[in-house]
């Protein structure tokens, strides 16, 4: 079965935007939505086989990246920059990941380790957050540009919290990867924005 439509692409694109604005979250209030947390960090942990909603956990793991595109999406205005230039750069990102066979192979067993580690002691057990927090630092972090994350310094200094946001980065990567396989690019969230923004009116009733 193909995942490429149109309802895939924007769930996939939901998925951006629910990492980015968990990113947000935590680095501002230190804090996250629980069922978003919940729902992206396990998307590290399911396979795109199993069809796109399952990898959220369903849709209603989705709400709140849902939520967030909708209001990005709505007018010419940027809402939230911060929050638009956090996703645009895990789509750049990930672009340039896809050219690094050895980056990503490093990436999926750091991935089994923590999906192991889940089992054993929690999907958000602070040592499977350390886990997934040192494999983004290991190797994403280290592609050009890099993410520079903003927010207040009590928290962006705490370990526990720069592992989370860490984490919520690799998730972001991990739907950005979705995106591209559900046959999303740049000229598609360009001229299909009439389309993805139908879509959102349709997939926010059932969350």
């Amino acid at each position: 079965m193909s995942l490429k439509n149109i309802t895939n692409q924007t769930i996939a694109l939901a998925g951006i935007a629910q990492a980015a604005a968990l990113v947000q979250q935590l680095a501002t209030t230190g804090t996250a939505d629980a069922a978003a947390l919940k729902a992206s960090i396990g998307s590290l942990f399911i396979s795109d086989e199993q069809g796109v909603e399952a990898v959220f956990g369903g849709i209603t793991g989705l709400k709140l990246g849902l939520e967030h595109l909708n209001e990005q999406m709505t007018g010419y205005k940027i809402v939230n920059p911060e929050q638009a230039r956090y996703s645009a750069s895990l789509v750049f990102l990930e672009k340039q990941l896809s050219s690094r066979p050895e980056m990503l192979k490093t990436i999926f067993t750091g991935i089994e380790r923590a999906q192991t580690q889940s089992e054993n002691f929690g999907l958000l057990h602070e040592n499977v957050l350390a886990n997934l927090g040192d494999i983004y630092h290991s190797t994403i972090s280290t592609l050009q540009p890099r993410i520079m994350v903003n927010g207040e310094q009590e928290y962006l200094s705490r370990p526990d919290i720069v592992n989370k946001i860490r984490a919520c980065l690799l998730a972001g990567i991990r739907s950005a990867i979705l995106w591209k396989n559900c046959g999303g690019s740049r000229w598609k969230f360009l001229f299909y924005r009439k389309k993805i923004q139908a879509e959102l009116q349709n997939l926010l009733p059932k969350v």
